[in-house]
């Protein structure tokens, strides 16, 4: 009996020591969202994986804080509740850091610097914004453009907004003429247009956005991950992961090469 009991004993702290080490392997682990379609910040390869200019930032960053990432596709709007409600602990996809998103969410410093554009066909009448009066505005659903091109519809006079929950689908309509213009964000729209012809960015919004990594709110991760971002910045890996997506180096002064303080609300 004694020795019955000593074995369990034994087969009960194997056991307790196998499902903690489980544990810590599962807290060593970053769990990532990201939109599967946003060239070149990310997209899905044939195999399944993700590539792009994010992709690299948040592996580089995992690394750094001693994790691995595991990345899953989701949809832009679903990112907010995957973070929300800590299915994921960071979101990828060149979200903006705005101060309503700050309320329910939590971001690293900025990485990136960017502007919206007013994209349409390379034949369209459409010169600038302007020329978006009375238009139907294609927009990506849960975007920063979305709510650009709702604040502004009734001074900008657009017909009607219609948003869309993948790029693909938003600029299909534009080439079939079911909408005149898209706003969206320039550097995705850019690396679009050098594969998919026929379309034009016409002019520049300037909005002064910057994107950043999207976190649970108030995540403990968050600090680690900054710190991360900011050894990068310092020893010039992030400005070569730009280089190697947007074919220059990043400018003098902006967020992908500067250290900045985690964004409050």
């Amino acid at each position: 009996m004694n020795f019955t009991r000593r074995n369990l004993l034994v087969l009960a702290t194997a056991v307790g020591l196998a499902g903690g080490s489980h544990f810590a392997y599962a807290a060593d682990v970053l769990n990532v969202g990201s939109y599967p379609n946003n060239p070149p910040f990310e997209y899905k390869t044939a195999n399944g994986g993700f590539e792009g200019f994010e992709v690299d930032v948040v592996n580089e960053a995992a690394k750094r804080a001693g994790m691995t990432t595991n990345i899953a596709d989701y949809g832009f709007q679903a990112l907010f509740a995957a973070t929300s409600s800590k299915r994921i602990d960071v979101a990828i996809s060149s979200i903006t850091i705005t101060p309503e998103r700050l309320k329910s969410q939590s971001f690293t410093q900025p990485y990136y610097d960017s502007d919206m554009g007013v994209a349409a066909k390379e034949s369209s009448s459409i010169k600038s914004l302007a020329d978006l009066k009375g238009a139907v505005v294609g927009v990506l659903s849960g975007s920063t453009g979305e709510k650009w091109v709702n604040d502004n519809k009734a001074a900008q006079g657009f017909a009607d907004v219609k948003g869309y929950n993948s790029q693909q689908d938003m600029f299909l309509d534009l080439g079939a003429g079911r909408i005149d213009a898209v706003v969206s964000d320039i550097p995705g729209m850019q690396y679009l247009f050098v594969k998919t012809k026929g379309f034009a960015i016409k002019d520049r919004i300037k909005t002064g956005e910057q994107y950043g990594l999207m976190m649970t709110k108030d995540s403990p991760l968050v600090a680690k991950i900054n710190d991360a971002i900011t050894a990068m910045k310092k020893d010039g890996t992030l400005e070569k992961i730009h280089e190697k997506w947007f074919g220059s180096k990043a400018p003098a002064g902006s967020s992908t090469v500067t250290e900045m303080p985690i964004p409050k609300a």
